[in-house]
């Protein structure tokens, strides 16, 4: 694994330790408000979309 991919991962166990603490803290039922559930979900989908761009990264450097 070269030290790219290695970059990479760190962030996407970073990116998914994160998301993980956002779900949690949705499930606990711990949003006082609409607008803080909204925030919370904005965040995951942001994780998400971050998660996502970073595997179709590492998947083109590992076909180089």
């Amino acid at each position: 694994m070269n030290d790219e991919i290695r970059v990479l991962a760190h962030v996407q166990k970073e990116i998914q330790k994160t998301r993980l603490e956002q779900q949690e803290f949705l499930a606990a039922d711990r949003a006082s408000s609409y607008e803080e559930y909204k925030k919370v979900c904005g965040v995951i989908r942001g994780l998400n979309l971050a998660d996502q761009i970073i595997n179709d990264l590492v998947q083109r450097l590992e076909k180089e």
